[in-house]
């Protein structure tokens, strides 16, 4: 199968700019590629997660991946899906951030022996002379067509910066960059920025007289068409310190039955056979399948040990008899638990189960709180050290889902 079909087959693509042509070119040739990540953080998260597994499998195929990390475009803040600017953040954050996120998609891509390259595009924005910019790039673009872009056009209720308004050009401008140095032809991205993937396509084809094409993936989402990766914690992070593997193993391990069969497909590498075969279990069988899709998710972010110690421990909160190492853990020390003890709702704050003493109050008296699997029965329960097991734990549960340990 040619990595065409792979990635239809499992699901990825939304939107080809030459759909024959693209076919042909991956069944036929050895293409370089590339992929943006602007490092608007200190780490990846699971939305990041499918342009990494759709580009591992590029380079399956033989294909080439570039890693562009915008170094240069996260100065000016991409507009789409935002209902209002982003943050400015100085050099040295973005600058940290990059490194972040050079070492994390290390993990999941070869490059050895050239097979894949990483970028900056901070290496060619920031030094342009912005008169000389317009003349070669700003005038290939008619601004009643980018007007017409969707990343624009939800913005210009609220007002669109002039700053953001650049990042279509900045970012046509990579591909551009990318085409005359590697000779890059294919650029791939989620679904939401087809506009600006248009944008490089039509200004290389224009400027260079060449074959250049974009293709889009579908982005992860919820049965209500939200966005995947959020929690009440806040995203879904690849960095275990932001997000521990446990954390992680339970997210995909309570995914929505509905989405069980797609992140199968989309963010593991077993085979469809297999795939189609646990997504057509039903009931309580779906679980099964669940708990596949967070070890291999697990497994292809933190490695196998780490993922076999997550499942481990998400089985011991119901059995009670495995490990349970990778339980998210908090160091305590012994002499706030002496005398009277720490409170429940304290207890529970400190664990970060919960954002406010009201939002505990209603988690207690609704009997949604558990101390080492006994139900809280009031809002005056007192933690003690006579609470703690031999081990020095204590584990503190919030209705199905929420887990913490307390450690002396």
């Amino acid at each position: 199968m040619s990595a065409y079909d792979v990635l239809m087959e499992r699901g990825f693509i939304e939107q080809t700019t030459h759909e024959k042509e693209i076919k042909e070119l991956l069944e036929n040739e050895k293409v370089t590629f590339y992929i943006g990540f602007d490092p608007t953080a200190d780490s990846l998260t699971v939305g990041h997660f499918l342009p990494v597994m759709a580009m591992a499998h590029m380079q399956r195929a033989g294909h080439r991946p570039i890693i562009l990390i915008g170094g240069g475009t996260t100065m000016v803040g991409d507009p789409t899906g935002k209902s209002d600017m982003r943050k400015m953040m100085t050099k040295e954050q973005i600058n940290s951030n990059a490194e972040r996120f050079k070492e994390q998609l290390s993990k999941f891509i070869d490059f050895e022996d050239d097979k894949a390259i990483m970028v900056n595009n901070a290496d060619w924005l920031l030094d342009l002379n912005y008169v000389d910019f317009l003349r070669e790039i700003g005038v290939n673009f008619s601004v009643n067509r980018m007007l017409t872009a969707e990343c624009y056009k939800s913005r210009m209720e609220k007002g669109l910066t002039f700053l953001e308004f650049n990042y279509m050009l900045m970012q046509s401008y990579d591909f551009l960059a990318l085409n005359r140095k590697y000779n890059c032809s294919l650029q791939l991205g989620g679904n939401d920025q087809w506009s600006n993937i248009l944008g490089g396509v039509e200004l290389i084809r224009r400027k260079e007289q060449k074959p250049a094409f974009g293709m889009t993936f579908k982005l992860l989402t919820t049965s209500e068409g939200k966005k995947m990766g959020k929690t009440e914690k806040g995203a879904v992070w690849l960095d275990k310190a932001k997000t521990t593997p446990y954390e992680f193993y339970q997210y995909w391990r309570n995914v929505e039955d509905a989405k069980v069969q797609e992140c199968l497909s989309l963010l593991t590498f077993l085979p469809m056979d297999e795939v189609r075969r646990l997504g057509a279990l039903k009931d309580a069988e779906i679980n099964k399948a669940k708990e596949v899709l967070a070890f291999e998710i697990t497994k292809i972010v933190h490695g196998e040990e780490i993922a076999k110690q997550a499942m481990e421990a998400a089985k011991s909160l119901f059995t009670g008899g495995a490990k349970s190492g990778s339980i998210p853990t908090t160091e305590v020390m012994k002499d706030e638990f002496q005398g009277e003890g720490m409170d429940i709702i304290s207890a529970l704050i400190k664990a970060k189960l919960v954002p406010t003493r009201s939002e505990g109050r209603r988690m207690v008296q609704q009997g949604g709180v558990r101390v080492n699997d006994i139900k809280v029965d009031g809002i005056d329960r007192m933690i003690t050290v006579e609470d703690f097991k031999e081990d020095g734990t204590l584990l503190i549960k919030k209705g199905k889902k929420g887990f913490h340990q307390f450690k002396i």
